[in-house]
């Protein structure tokens, strides 16, 4: 007899299906209290390591030996070439308006072109060609000039960054705070708005790339996934106001007369998560040992603290604590990466990860290989 896991009132209707158990995610969840695990493992078990190791864990479930991480590393590099259609075709696209809209075409051409209509081969290659692709993107968006090929010597969060010709940045620092910006926000559980999005169309057969634009429509929301370009644009805003010599009692003076206004104090808060994001805690860490001098690292961090003293004196908010999005700009920012309206890219090059593999999951593995039924929710009819 199967177990009750929900019962579904009323109350839960036109709630964006939120808290309610539709499946499986194997690679990833989040506690409330100890924030994200990838295959039961918690961020900063994982924070020193490379994107190679982080992505066979969540691939293959087990950590890689040295000669597995070695043959995986090399199945990437030898992946990772967009062709030179691929290329032509990007870049006959229009630039107007947000890069996330760019980066679906490319992937929507990408699949055209390059798809093997086989989930496994196909997940296994967008990983490896998503640094080419993203690179080709922000260079042609941003009039950065020609995006140079992969560099078979070189590591994947390393090619990644020398692909990329933004202007004035400094490839060491940059290439450091990629690589844990970009493993810290591969998977995020089961449930998010782009991966469900990834998965539903995917459910109706749809090959890995279409499955894969949708869900990075899903993630261009300012609800989702744009969330750090806002957030460092808030921060911004805040250092121009308050000034590089601002103290803590000044920030929250400001953050009290925000909320006065009802106006948003962005990065605070979170749908699951019930203290500071772990992923956050990481990245101001980081940030503090790296670029502690640097105006919006300073500005975010005492944020942190008055945002978060405020916000607790109300009971309403349940979570009073920063998530990954306070700080993750303000950290790319400082490194040299100096472009908000980036940001979001950069998210759907690592997030594209996590929705791939679970894609995989889904459609070969779940119900005995049979895969997920077509996603297929009831509706209600209610007259207006």
């Amino acid at each position: 007899m199967s177990k009750v896991l929900f019962e579904v009132t009323e109350d839960n209707l036109e709630t964006g299906m939120r808290g309610y158990p539709v499946g499986y995610c194997s690679t990833s969840f989040v506690d409330p209290v100890k924030g994200l695990f990838y295959r039961g493992k918690a961020a900063s078990e994982l924070k020193d390591q490379s994107p190679e190791q982080v992505m066979y864990l969540l691939l293959h479930g087990k950590e890689a030996s040295d000669g597995e991480l070695k043959d995986f590393a090399s199945q990437l590099q030898n992946r990772g070439h967009c062709s030179q259609a691929v290329i032509r075709h990007i870049q006959a696209l229009p630039r107007q308006g947000h890069p996330m809209k760019l980066f679906c075409e490319a992937l929507l051409i990408l699949g055209m072109l390059e798809s093997q209509d086989d989930y496994k081969e196909d997940c296994l290659n967008l990983m490896a060609k998503l640094p080419h692709l993203v690179a080709t993107v922000l260079n042609y968006h941003a009039g950065w000039g020609e995006t140079p090929a992969p560099n078979s010597q070189l590591s994947y969060i390393e090619n990644f960054a020398e692909m990329l010709k933004a202007p004035g940045v400094d490839k060491e620092k940059l290439t450091e705070a990629l690589r844990l910006f970009n493993i810290l926000h591969y998977d995020h559980g089961g449930g998010n708005l782009s991966v469900f999005t990834g998965k539903a169309v995917a459910s109706g057969l749809e090959d890995m790339y279409g499955a894969i634009t949708a869900a990075m429509c899903a993630l261009a929301g300012p609800r989702h996934g744009k969330a750090n370009q806002d957030c460092l644009e808030f921060v911004r805003e805040i250092l121009d106001q308050v000034g590089e010599s601002a103290t803590e009692a000044d920030i929250e003076a400001l953050v009290r007369q925000r909320l006065e206004n009802n106006q948003l104090v962005f990065g605070f808060g979170h749908a699951v998560l019930r203290e500071e994001d772990p992923r956050a805690s990481i990245l101001y860490a980081f940030g503090e040992e790296h670029f502690s001098d640097d105006p919006l690292i300073k500005t975010a961090l005492l944020l942190r603290k008055a945002a978060t003293k405020v916000l607790k004196e109300n009971p309403k908010v349940s979570n009073p604590y920063p998530n990954v999005d306070a700080i993750s700009g303000a950290v790319l920012s400082a490194a040299g990466f100096a472009f908000p309206e980036y940001f979001t890219v950069l998210f759907g090059l690592s997030r594209c990860i996590g929705i791939a593999i679970q894609i995989v999951y889904e459609r070969c593995v779940a119900r005995d290989g049979k895969g997920t039924a077509i996603v297929r929710p009831k509706y209600i009819y209610k007259p207006q």
